[in-house]
């Protein structure tokens, strides 16, 4: 649920200067001054602003009205981007080693966190791949050739994914994961060609390579944000590990001993979506046999008839309690929030900032369901942080890191307790305090299930991108990790062509993923801090900050701050706290862990009987 991935690209490349910049390249090489600098700096922002809502309006086009022809206007002003991007960063390296204020010299590190293509083909081939890879995700489909004259028949993603999520038929199951993931080879060349191409860009700015270029982002060296995924997976792993363990007894008891193993990996394809990176959709299967609240949020919505602009109300409202402004007139003008009948759109959902203003939409085709009413409020967390950050410069108009980003709605939907519910009318009766293990569960099913997933997806671009993995072998190291990780194998043997990770949005249209692994600790961290502030005292689980206007004020302070410091000061600015700690996690889903520990080793005693 990420923003508009050529939004995202900011943090990587700054979109920069139009042809004036050629001044500043062309200048006699005298030693630069302080002043200089700063006069470059202003100029700078001035151009990176505009360049920035042509190229935005540019992809939003592209993503809602998916043809050849907005496909080239979305490549056209992409390749703009990129080239104002390389002449940017280009012309702030001449400052470099000038005695700066602290913030522009932060301004100049960030402008030079860029990809740089010398060569004008290069870029415009680069723009048009990116352009081609987003729009061939969007319009695949999967199609069945029938034997009458009917035609093929076609599913999208969308309805794919239904399959997946509702049935329990294994042959089914295995048909939607396969034929969807036979999509992706066709752009497996492309993504190559891609690869390389973009780690040229990188070299030109004295990165290894693009993947080293991400780990740069975090106010640390790369190798050292290597280390520190790593440890915080660790610190999160026993935890998945007890929830694999649980879920594959239960799919055990379900699709039976030949289809589900006692140990090692287990079929990707059984696990409720396409990606296995969440498991919401086997709580039907998982539910405790006693305890369970049997309120069902999506049959509520449905019964009601809560149609997209109501569900965007109900996480509008949350962040006003807060003590947040209105989302503005433009946004219910502007956005995209129902899937149209005549024509394809990427619905995967986004959020965007337009402009420099209060132009803020979200793209999302939704539905009346309990997934989609957690999603609305994580993507009204990205539009409350542009309109927050939006009088920063425009260098610092960003996250703290892309995890922050990803974590403000995350860290809302956490308040989406049932004493929330009660208060906006859509829960008459709180379940009893021992419902807690089954709202425990349903949750680490989305939280817990895809620390490995996020974590393991950037590992396994790393690597491409430093090529110590092929093209020949995307897929045999992409399963290996999977493995690894997840403990999970692909459904069927790899394919000597396969481009299993190309299935992934994320990868299709080359947005980083750590963000999401950072967002999953950084949530449980922020949730801890404001409910401390709202002078919350319970379990973690069972708070909500909705209508507490001083948690609302801290968070305000922190979304406002931009990326106009390091973000462990942001951090700091919230929790009090500057390293990122699995431990409010883990704090969250403590009673979950002691009841599954309890249920596996039930189940390992029934197995040696």
């Amino acid at each position: 649920m990420p923003v508009s991935p050529k939004l995202i690209s900011t943090l990587l490349a700054f979109s920069a200067m139009t042809a004036a910049s050629t001044t500043v390249l062309a200048a006699p090489a005298k030693k630069p001054t302080v002043a200089e600098a700063e006069r470059f700096l202003a100029d700078t922002e001035e151009r990176l602003n505009k360049l920035n809502n042509e190229q935005a309006r540019g992809a939003w086009v592209g993503s809602n009205f998916i043809t050849d022809d907005t496909e080239a206007i979305a490549s056209y002003f992409a390749e703009r981007y990129l080239t104002a991007a390389g002449e940017a960063a280009i012309a702030a390296r001449r400052f470099n080693g000038l005695k700066l204020a602290p913030e522009s010299a932060r301004k100049m590190m960030l402008l030079q966190q860029t990809l740089v293509f010398a060569d004008a083909k290069e870029r415009e081939q680069y723009a048009q791949l990116q352009a081609a890879m987003n729009g061939a995700y969007g319009k695949a489909k999967y199609c069945v050739k029938k034997d009458d004259s009917t035609g093929d028949a076609c599913m999208a993603l969308g309805e794919m994914e239904k399959v997946l999520a509702s049935s329990r038929d294994e042959a089914k199951l295995k048909e939607m994961w396969l034929g969807w993931h036979a999509q992706s080879p066709s752009y497996k060349q492309k993504y190559t060609e891609y690869v390389a191409l973009s780690n040229k860009g990188a070299k030109q700015m004295g990165f290894a390579d693009t993947g080293a270029m991400w780990r740069a982002q975090y106010d640390m060296p790369p190798e050292a944000f290597s280390a520190e995924m790593e440890r915080l997976w660790q610190q999160v792993k026993p935890l998945y590990d007890a929830l694999h363990t649980y879920t594959r007894y239960k799919l055990r008891q379900t699709y039976g001993p030949d289809v589900v193993p006692l140990t090692g990996p287990i079929p990707s394809h059984l696990f409720g979506n396409m990606w296995a990176q969440n498991w919401n959709n086997l709580y039907p299967l998982l539910k405790p046999a006693t305890g369970a609240s049997s309120y069902d949020l999506s049959k509520v919505l449905e019964e009601r008839k809560t149609d997209a602009r109501q569900m965007t109300q109900y996480a509008e409202r949350f962040y006003t309690s807060l003590g947040m402004q209105k989302l503005p007139a433009s946004f219910w003008e502007r956005s995209l929030l129902t899937k149209p009948r005549d024509r394809d759109v990427v619905c995967h959902a986004s959020a965007w900032p337009l402009n420099e203003k209060d132009d803020v939409r979200i793209k999302m085709c939704i539905t009346p369901t309990a997934e989609d009413f957690t999603v609305i409020h994580h993507e009204l967390g990205h539009v409350y942080y542009f309109l927050a950050y939006g009088k920063q410069p425009y260098l610092f108009r960003n996250g703290a890191n892309d995890g922050f980003h990803e974590a403000i709605g995350d860290t809302v939907a956490l308040s989406i307790t049932p004493g929330y519910l009660q208060k906006v009318g859509l829960m008459d009766q709180a379940p009893d305090a021992d419902a807690d293990i089954g709202q425990l569960l349903e949750r680490a099913l989305s939280k817990v299930a895809i620390l490995p997933f996020a974590y393991s997806v950037d590992k396994w671009r790393w690597d491409v991108y430093s090529g110590k993995t092929k093209p020949a072998d995307y897929d045999k190291t992409w399963w290996q990790l999977r493995e690894q990780y997840m403990g999970m194998k692909r459904p069927a043997a790899i394919s000597s062509d396969g481009f299993d990770a190309g299935a992934k949005y994320h990868v299709a249209a080359d947005v980083p993923y750590a963000r999401y692994f950072l967002a999953d600790m950084l949530q449980f961290q922020f949730h801890r801090a404001l409910c401390r502030e709202a002078g919350y005292t319970g379990p973690l689980h069972r708070c909500s900050v909705y209508d507490n206007a001083k948690a609302g004020a801290k968070l305000q302070q922190m979304l406002a701050m931009g990326a106009s410091k390091p973000w462990p000061e942001a951090l700091k600015a919230i929790s009090g706290e500057d390293k990122i700690d699995g431990g409010a996690l883990l704090d969250y889903f403590a009673p979950l862990k002691t009841w599954l520990d309890a249920q596996n080793a039930a189940f390992a005693a029934a197995e040696k009987k």
